[in-house]
């Protein structure tokens, strides 16, 4: 829940243009280094700045109030692993914006790459060294685990071929589970999105042109994606006993939801570059774009989803 603050904050940040890449020969266009812009850089060095001192400012006075001695806890069968995977694609998704805000400042595509990874992991690691220091929580190998995932999925990719042929994206769908446990889950839509792991959804987006040998007519700006997300938990590790108006329990069964989709990658559409929105398309490849989607989990089997994913 804490990293989606870092993530929406980081977001706001990202006002570098992306590359695009147009119809035509396949794999992205590379910026060309042509020096340091140095109104740029010192912006982007002192926004990102800014954004970790207001990110720790304001996790420090919200979550963490209750200081303990470090320690450390075992997480790893809560929330069916939907926050390992939100913490994967948060470290991935600070790698790429840093990365791409370097770029567009003049420095180096070695350089920005490494230090993109790397201010990922400092925001990651200060919430989980925070975490260690606070009561409830605790300092978490899992999770520094999944955000090492996201950092090197990255950084491999960009370091091995020069663009994301995969990358990780959040959606979200509002839940009925909130109703049930509101300070646990949120009581707003805000909180919500924060909080309840029953409404996001994590996809791995997939360029079809850039991992299938298609033609050249074939849109560049095509991609296939393979999501995640689980219903019916309003616990982390299992659900506390809920009893309505009546006195008659309510039981929720927990159970893991698998997505087939399409989706857009937002910089390979043809016209984005020097177009004077591209930082809304920089802000906007971290988010899944509602499409058709095809569902499997095992209380409902496959079930087809016109547009967005339905309320559970």
């Amino acid at each position: 829940m804490r990293r989606l603050t870092c993530l929406l904050l980081l977001a706001s940040l990202c006002q570098g243009p992306v590359r695009a890449q147009v119809a035509g020969p396949p794999g992205p266009v590379p910026p060309t280094d042509t020096g340091i812009h140095q109104g740029r850089f010192i912006g982007v060095v002192a926004g990102t700045a800014v954004v970790y001192a207001l990110t720790t400012y304001f996790l420090g006075k919200t979550w963490y109030t209750k200081r303990v001695p470090f320690h450390s806890f075992d997480d790893n069968g809560e929330w069916l692993q939907m926050d390992k995977v939100g913490h994967a694609t948060t470290a991935y998704a600070i790698s790429r914006g840093e990365y791409e805000l370097l770029r567009w400042s003049g420095v180096n595509e070695r350089a920005s790459v490494l230090t993109g990874g790397l201010i990922a992991l400092l925001y990651q690691s200060t919430i989980e060294v925070f975490d260690g220091r606070s009561e409830g929580w605790g300092f978490s190998k899992g999770d520094m685990a999944a955000n090492l995932t996201g950092v090197a999925l990255f950084m491999g990719q960009q370091y091995g071929f020069g663009e994301q042929k995969a990358s990780l994206r959040y959606g979200w769908r509002q839940s009925i589970y909130p109703a049930y446990r509101p300070n646990l889950l949120g009581k707003t839509t805000g909180n919500q999105m924060l909080k309840d792991y029953n409404g996001q959804q994590y996809w791995l987006s997939f360029n079809v042109a850039s991992v299938l040998p298609v033609g050249p007519s074939f849109p560049r700006w095509l991609n296939l994606d393979l999501g995640y997300s689980a219903s019916g938990m309003t616990g982390g590790h299992a659900n506390p006993p809920y009893f309505d108006a009546n006195g008659k329990e309510v039981k929720f069964r927990r159970y893991r939801q698998f997505y087939l989709s399409p989706d857009v990658s937002l910089a390979r559409l043809p016209g984005v570059r020097g177009w004077g929105g591209q930082p809304l398309v920089s802000a906007g490849q971290f988010f899944k774009i509602p499409a058709p989607s095809l569902e499997y989990n095992p209380v409902h089997g496959l079930r087809v989803h016109s547009l967005l994913l339905p309320k559970d």
